[in-house]
């Protein structure tokens, strides 16, 4: 019923895509943690060292690139995520039509797995821009009023 070249060229194209998504994703989740890692240390030390320099143009430039980068992590994981949720299914769904159960419980699985890491990677780049966001915010406010004063 559906046989074109149009139609062969993006199953090839999805098939292909599904180990690059893989990788991307794991990548995110590390870059996560070390993230998560980076995170830890401004919150002890750097905004501390950062406010004692008084230089706000200084301060408002590190926290809007580190603020992008964990934005960055929290749009694009999900996205990836979900790539790899429908790349496997459509295989898995032609299985079902054909009875192999066992080619759809490993396409569901990795639809399941890339969908957690995903959301995952997605997850830890929300918090840690949020976070950054409000310790930049309240550096900065620190920053302004001693300047005032």
């Amino acid at each position: 019923m559906f046989s074109s070249i149009s139609l062969g060229l993006m199953h090839q194209i999805t098939a292909i895509l599904l180990e690059p998504v893989s990788w991307a994703l794991l990548i995110f989740v590390v870059w996560g943690l070390f993230e998560i890692g980076i995170c830890i240390g401004e919150r002890t030390v750097e905004i501390k060292k950062l406010i004692k320099t008084n230089n706000i143009p200084y301060v408002l430039s590190i926290a809007k690139r580190r603020i992008e980068r964990a934005d960055f992590i929290t749009r694009l994981a999900p996205m990836l995520g979900l790539m790899g949720t429908l790349i496997p299914l459509g295989p898995g769904l032609a299985a079902l039509g054909d009875g192999d159960v066992k080619i759809l419980s490993t396409a569901m699985s990795v639809a399941f797995d890339t969908t957690v890491l995903g959301l995952l990677a997605g997850m830890t780049g929300f918090v840690i821009s949020r976070l950054r966001k409000r310790w930049y915010d309240k550096a900065l406010t620190l920053m302004e009023e001693r300047n005032e004063k």
